[in-house]
């Protein structure tokens, strides 16, 4: 520690040094201002040198004290792919907490981790990949589809709801200094990206005038007006036929003019190559980078840029266009404080022992408990009884540390499983024994000597179930089977997505003998999007979504499972009986999807989730009858925990539009709070909805408007669990 913090002293010196050097330089002068300090610096570079900066791994410019710099890093729920950092809940559980404070503090810890890494790493004179501090996260795509593999990593199918978790996750990145980010996160994938998988690199997306500005742009928005993200990152995908890096209507109209974007646009990953390999839509990579630039795509995750030396001579792009985007760059490099002393800085004092602490590791905890959703419960068989002296853990995922992480993930040091966190739970009074029962789908893919094994392992899970008093079996899926184009191709699974929705075969069968047992069962379910367990509810007692849960998932499902912890947590997408209710995958249309369009009955519905008390609903009411266009709206509502345990609840508005609007949503979620109420306590929740709420997109206008008419609004603990309901006039 001594010699780290020595080294970065010595860097500090170093930055000093040059400053005094070059005193008369103004780019190297603190006390002026980013943009006259930019401004000098890249008037002193040459094509080449500007060029080599606009690449996700830039190289030093010793000349002008430039350190190389890697702009690809993940913290997606933790600072990811960096060894040992707190891993929080994926992002889909994240959502599931209903939470934005939570999620706020979440990511302060995670911009705290990752400052301590980039020390760390400066410290050593490292400058690679994942140790930088510009984050490619969070991904605010809606889940529309829960066949998308990626869809673990959103907040959801609500655009209001991914624009309140994605603005609380955002503002604890970047921090709440007026002259330096913490870190900067990025905002993606931008736009209208939600899978298949396969056709990502080549997919034209068309969505209606009212879907994309209603559904598809909002979250997008809010970070830009609400939380001030500094990045946005361009999806692979085309929309109405130009691929998204390089299309005017996203990148100018919208991002830059509409919403008043001040920071810079990074592509994804090679999706500039898309333009000639997936897409057709320019012959090569000089055209394609010119492109690209000239529309607002300031970085290429990749090499195409490379080529705009190229196109600068082939004309296809200016010098003083490429400026643009390299003053971008440098502004955010500027406003990391990456050229000042370390000293001077806000975020300068925190230490390489910052990362991955205890109190970290507990919060990851506290994050997993509130994200988990108790979806039945019948005959109150959780908490579990003390008179239980006997538990059967069965399943695939009970033992396995991959559930726990998902995807874009870093490495916890003590990871904790399910069996091990009711291990920990159940102390010495309480016989626990184990039994996997089946192996994982993708495993049995991979070794067909484990097909043979099958009902040997079917037969040790039944005997070792028989002898206990209750049974948890720990299934559902894993990030080995859903996530980002995944060469997996299996019953259910294809390249990253889902063909259906339905559970393991293997896993069905298992869980149908066990139940046969005539014991209590619970099933604990692992994944990170819909499962139709249209069986499990129908049949088994209880049932916790636990998600992927991180590194304290064990911990936090035995905290739930035992009654230590009451669950709160709400589904932030709807969970529906088969496939076969909803449109196609590739069909970018929303009609027919998530609560706002569905319009048949879902398994379990968007925002359900059940207590181990009750809350009693009442008094809910408007502040007047009428309001004028573009006034906030105030409700109010009593809450009362009537039951015999402290808890949360999540209380939930829905607004429906006046039946003049065309193409209106079912409902939409306008607000939404997360309280807490002891046992027979009450309290008055009021809401102020800012009538961005209630606005729909007019074709006719081609902009937002606030529609004339009677509007509905409906208070409740789930989409389909309404309690009250009250209408306003809007003049």
């Amino acid at each position: 520690m001594k010699k780290l913090l020595l080294l970065l002293m010595l860097s500090s010196i170093l930055i000093a040094g040059l400053m005094a050097q070059n005193a008369g330089i103004l780019y190297t002068n603190p006390d002026k201002s980013v943009e006259v300090r930019v401004n000098d610096l890249v008037a002193r570079m040459t094509l080449e040198e500007k060029v080599s900066q606009m690449q996700h791994t830039a190289p030093a410019i010793e000349r002008l004290g430039i350190p190389a710099y890697n702009w690809w890093n993940e913290a997606l729920h933790g600072v990811a792919r960096n060894g040992i950092a707190t891993v929080f809940p994926q992002a889909i559980g994240m959502a599931a907490t209903w939470n934005y404070e939570l999620i706020n503090q979440e990511a302060e810890i995670i911009s705290t981790e990752a400052r301590a890494k980039y020390y760390e790493a400066i410290g050593k004179n490292e400058h690679k990949i994942y140790q930088g501090l510009t984050f490619w996260s969070p991904n605010i795509n809606i889940f529309r589809d829960p066949r998308w593999g990626r869809g673990q990593e959103t907040y959801g199918e609500d655009p209001y709801l991914t624009a309140q978790i994605g603005t609380a996750f955002v503002k604890g990145m970047q921090g709440d200094n007026d002259k330096y980010f913490k870190v900067i996160a990025t905002a993606k994938h931008f736009a209208v990206h939600s899978g298949p998988e396969s056709s990502r690199h080549s997919f034209d997306a068309w969505p209606s005038e009212t879907d994309l500005y209603e559904t598809y742009l909002p979250a997008f928005e809010a970070l830009v007006r609400d939380a001030g993200v500094y990045s946005f990152m361009g999806a692979y995908n085309r929309v109405y036929g130009t691929p998204s890096c390089a299309s005017d209507l996203l990148l100018e109209k919208n991002l830059r003019e509409k919403w008043g974007f001040k920071g810079y646009v990074v592509s994804d990953c090679w999706a500039v190559s898309d333009f000639y390999n997936g897409h057709k839509f320019v012959p090569d990579a000089a055209k394609a980078a010119a492109l690209a630039v000239k529309a607002g795509t300031d970085l290429s995750c990749g090499g195409e840029y490379g080529k705009l030396n190229e196109a600068v001579k082939l004309g296809y792009i200016s010098e003083a266009e490429i400026d643009v985007s390299v003053k971008r760059l440098f502004t955010a490099r500027m406003k990391l404080g990456m050229f000042d002393p370390q000293e001077m800085l806000p975020y300068g004092a925190i230490q390489p022992s910052e990362n991955n602490t205890e109190a970290n590791r507990q919060f990851a905890r506290k994050v997993a408990q509130e994200s988990i959703v108790l979806l039945k419960n019948e005959n109150s068989v959780l908490p579990l009884s003390k008179k239980v002296k006997s538990i059967a853990v069965i399943g695939p995922y009970a033992d396995e540390i991959s559930v726990l992480l998902g995807n874009y993930n870093g490495d916890p040091t003590n990871p904790v499983t399910i069996l091990q966190g009711i291990r920990n739970r159940s102390g010495k009074q309480l016989k626990v024994t184990y039994a996997q029962g089946v192996d994982q789908p993708d495993k049995l893919a991979q070794d067909t000597s484990l097909t043979r094994k099958q009902e040997s392992k079917a037969a040790e899970a039944l005997k070792t179930a028989s002898q206990a008093d209750v049974i948890i079996f720990v299934g559902g899926i894993s990030p080995d089977l859903e996530g980002e184009e995944m060469p997996v191709k299996i019953d259910g699974f294809s390249g990253g997505d889902r063909t259906h929705l339905d559970m393991p075969k293997n896993q069905q069968e298992l869980l149908e003998k066990l139940n046969a047992l005539k014991k209590p069962v619970i099933l604990v379910l692992t994944n990170g999007s819909a499962l139709s367990v249209n069986w499990a509810k129908q049949n088994i007692p209880a049932i916790v979504e636990a998600w992927y849960p991180g590194e304290e998932g064990g911990n936090a499902v035995a905290d739930v499972l035992f009654g230590d912890y009451n669950p709160a947590g709400r589904l932030p997408l709807t969970f529906y009986k088969s496939v076969n209710d909803i449109p196609a995958f590739d069909d970018y249309r929303m009609e027919g999807k998530t609560y706002r369009y569905f319009r048949g009955e879902p398994l379990y519905a968007f925002g359900y989730g059940l207590s181990y008390t009750k809350f009693d609903y009442s008094g809910f009411s408007s502040a007047g009858i009428a309001i004028k266009a573009g006034e906030p709206l105030k409700l109010s509502v009593t809450i009362q925990n009537s039951g015999n345990f402290d808890g949360d609840e999540v209380v939930q508005i829905y607004g429906v539009q006046p039946e003049s609007v065309l193409a209106r949503p079912v409902k939409s979620l306008v607000a939404f709070r997360r309280i807490h109420l002891k046992k027979g306590e009450s309290k008055v929740v009021t809401f102020e909805i800012p009538a961005v709420q209630l606005r729909h997109f007019d074709t006719k206008l081609g902009d937002y408007a606030i529609a004339k008419g009677q509007y509905q609004f409906q208070v409740g603990a789930a989409s389909n669990d309404l309690r009250g309901k009250v209408f306003v006039e809007i003049k």
